[in-house]
């Protein structure tokens, strides 16, 4: 896959910064760099990596490991790319909550919004005027989107 452009860094390492704010201190787990790759499907191999992932503190010892993680991360982030397809999104969203990824969130840098999806196949879009809510799986999170695409 090609490098992706400006919004899409930028945009994803605000998400970042404010996932580890909210984390601090507590012992709620951990984000990966998108370069982390899981390992969730066996004979062949599958290896996703999502822009950003969050694993929960009672499962980090399963994913402290040199190779790639094997279970799959409680959020993953997808960050779109101009290059992406809907079709594509669709398709890593499905694959994340098939594998047991307790939420995805896919984040639109052009559309200045912020789509979250759980397994029951819930899902809701948040704009730029809307606050982000971490939901079941980061109780407590709240980001307002106007910071997130600040300047774009």
């Amino acid at each position: 896959m090609s490098p992706a452009g400006g919004s899409h860094g930028i945009v994803g390492m605000r998400l970042v910064r404010a996932l580890n704010r909210f984390l601090g201190d507590q012992d709620l787990g951990e984000c990966t760099l998108a370069e982390t790759g899981f390992i969730l499907d066996r004979n062949p191999d599958t290896v996703r990596a999502p822009d950003i992932a969050f694993i929960a503190a009672e499962r980090l010892a399963e994913a402290l490991t040199p190779k790639f993680i094997p279970i799959p991360p409680d959020l993953a982030v997808e960050v779109n790319s101009p290059s992406d397809t809907a079709g594509d999104v669709a398709d890593k969203t499905r694959w994340w909550l098939a594998h047991g990824t307790r939420a995805v969130w896919v984040v639109d840098p052009k559309s200045q919004t912020v789509a979250t999806h759980a397994p029951d196949g819930r899902a809701h879009v948040y704009g730029r005027d809307d606050t982000l809510p971490g939901g079941e799986v980061l109780p407590g999170f709240e980001l307002p989107l106007a910071e997130l695409f600040a300047g774009d």
